[in-house]
């Protein structure tokens, strides 16, 4: 402690190596079975802003027999220091090195963080390999990314699919009934492989075609399962949400009361991982979510709620339950935002009940500059919807505005490009109109570069490649001149990067791993990310990298993460990539059943209303 005291006067934000913050949960390390170390791949502002975090952490710490400690990546110049002095990777709660916890978890939300995961397990004094541990923590993984956990099969014990607040007390009971019996380690494995989400890569074998592609997949163990089917919380309303969530002492992405109102999607959108990972929709009700709002303002004192969903303007009851929170706390101050709109279902009566409180900037995605690309990626919202929520935006006194785009996506011309810009040129035109004037207005216009990902109905299709991502991006910024709108867009070879790595196989895992070696760290972030280490990486272990991003797939090809299940056939998936090609529409499932197969795919699971 007095060395880590001594050091942290010589970093940049030493709160985020302190811990210590308002409720914190503090426990006597010395009386629990289980210490559960959860790592987040990244620095501690982004961590402390993922609500999933907070979700686990709470719940494990429910348990009287388990202590759950917070582990985040250290900032370069702390990792520098902690070398050199020879300080192990801690947990912020005991500052105890976390490589003598029995678990290290780590949750997988982008690709770009998997050079920190192998960096954190190094500072840690952790084999890299799975199949070097032996007294040493479990290192496990769950999370978006882990739906195709291949390219990091070697490293990680297991990974747990979906939803994590019922399996993993599953693998705790698991895990001290193990210990209690003084098993050996692989007989903890095989006994997580039976429960329902876990899968252990160590217990198969892939087999690989001449041509590159996966021939087979081997079980090299008797009993262990094909298919790995997903982890549902079917009982959503009545499932553990902390309410008493830690305060950081520093400003961290997202510092505000994240109030979880649904969880899935049923819009289908062709592009979307999330909208097809998390199926099905199951809502909260108001009268559990304004409980849930009361306790989180009296334990952490924010003055702004987030409505948190993949599209929380499509909560069945969104307009009783803003009015509702509006009322009650209006008069403390307290403000209210929706993350995550979407054009088609943004009203007048909720921005206005918004905008009673505080103004906040408001975010719109309409994905495509055409309404044809729409179309074929399924967006289903129209220009008109666009033009009449920034009007009613502008009307009540909105200047700042932001757009999402994607560039990339499957059948783009270039007059879907300059699509993006007539649309940004009508919003200017759209406050002109109303205000006189274009004085105090700020549009946004941001694109990404759309990567194909596993689970989509895109994930066959090639990736722009890197050059052509550019030229459209080059071609966007030319057509964008008007001082009111400022273009950002994503760098299109960590886009590249990503799309490499969520499509790859095992064999990808020793690129990532070589890129480490070569000093990759902190990929994510573009003052850290340099692509020519990459580029070493895979040249010295002969992968060729657009094999796996700018490659288009048959349906007959065996994909890495075929053997998970996730209640979303790979027959419908394909299906919608046809009708995207005809740029056919497929309407919200909340309307009526479009047969993806969730609503058979576990007893117990009901479609939202029971539409399916």
């Amino acid at each position: 402690m007095d060395k880590l005291e001594r050091i942290l006067a010589k970093v940049m934000k030493p709160a985020r190596y302190i811990g210590e913050e308002v409720n914190m949960v503090r426990k006597d390390k010395n009386s629990v079975k289980v210490r559960f170390a959860f790592a987040f791949p990244d620095t501690y502002e982004v961590g402390m802003s993922h609500l999933g975090m907070k979700i686990l952490y709470h719940l494990l710490n429910e348990r009287k027999d388990v202590y759950c400690e917070r582990v985040f990546a250290p900032w370069v110049d702390m990792e520098e220091v902690m070398r050199r002095e020879g300080i192990s990777l801690y947990a912020l709660e005991t500052k105890d090195p976390i490589k003598y916890f029995d678990f290290v978890g780590f949750t997988l939300q982008y690709e770009l963080c998997y050079t920190n995961i192998i960096n954190m397990l190094d500072l840690a004094g952790i084999p890299i390999l799975a199949k070097d541990r032996d007294k040493h923590p479990f290192v496990i993984a769950g999370g978006p990314c882990a739906y195709n956990p291949e390219p990091l099969a070697d490293i990680f014990d297991f990974f747990v699919m979906g939803e994590g607040e019922e399996v993993i007390n599953e693998i705790i009971d698991a895990y001290i009934r193990w210990k209690e019996s003084k098993g050996k380690r692989d007989e903890f494995l095989f006994e997580v492989s039976k429960i329902r989400g876990v899968y252990v890569p160590s217990f198969y074998e892939v087999v690989y075609n001449e041509d590159g592609t996966i021939k087979e997949r081997i079980p090299l163990k008797k009993d262990v399962p094909e298919k790995i089917s997903k982890r549902i919380i079917k009982n959503f309303s009545n499932v553990y949400f902390p309410t008493k969530v830690i305060i950081p002492y520093i400003d961290v992405v997202h510092d505000r009361a994240m109030l979880e109102i649904f969880r899935g999607c049923t819009r289908g959108c062709r592009f979307c991982q999330a909208g097809m990972i998390y199926r099905p929709v199951r809502e909260k009700s108001v009268e559990k979510l304004m409980e849930q709002a009361e306790e989180l303002i009296k334990n952490t004192g924010y003055e702004e709620i987030a409505l948190t969903s993949l599209s929380s303007s499509d909560y069945s009851r969104l307009g009783e339950l803003t009015k509702n929170l509006i009322q009650k706390y209006k008069d403390r101050g307290v403000g209210l935002s929706l993350p995550s709109l979407r054009i088609d279902s943004f009203t007048m009566d909720i921005i206005r009940e918004i905008q009673k409180v505080r103004k906040t900037g408001l975010t719109f995605a309409p994905e495509a500059g055409t309404q044809r690309l729409r179309d074929v990626i399924n967006k289903g919202v129209t220009e008109e919807d666009l033009i009449k929520s920034v009007e009613s935006a502008f009307k009540l006194g909105w200047k700042n505005v932001k757009l999402y785009f994607m560039i990339g996506l499957p059948t783009e011309t270039y007059e879907d490009i300059k699509g993006i810009a007539d649309l940004a040129y009508k919003v200017v035109k759209s406050y002109k109109d109303i205000n006189g004037s274009k004085t105090g207005l700020n549009v946004t216009v941001s694109t990404s570069s759309f990567v194909p990902k596993p689970f989509t109905p895109f994930q066959w299709v090639a990736q722009d490649s890197t050059e052509e991502l550019k030229a459209k991006q080059d071609y966007l910024k030319r057509l964008l001149k008007d001082k009111s709108i400022k273009y950002s867009w994503h760098n299109n070879k960590m886009s590249f990067l990503e799309a490499v790595i969520s499509r790859g196989d095992r064999r990808v895992g020793k690129a990532i791993v070589k890129a480490w070696e070569l000093g990759a760290k902190f990929d994510s972030w573009e003052e850290h990310f340099d692509f020519d280490k990459w580029k070493k990486a895979f040249s010295e272990v002969n992968i060729d990298p657009v094999f796996y991003a700018n490659r288009a797939r048959d349906f007959e090809e065996k994909l890495p993460w075929d053997f998970i299940d996730l209640g979303v056939s790979k027959n419908y998936l394909y299906s919608e990539y046809k009708k995207a090609l005809k740029g056919e529409l497929t309407r919200d499932c909340r309307l009526y059943c479009t047969g993806c197969g969730i609503s058979v795919f576990d007893e117990g699971v009901v479609c939202f209303e029971g539409k399916a």
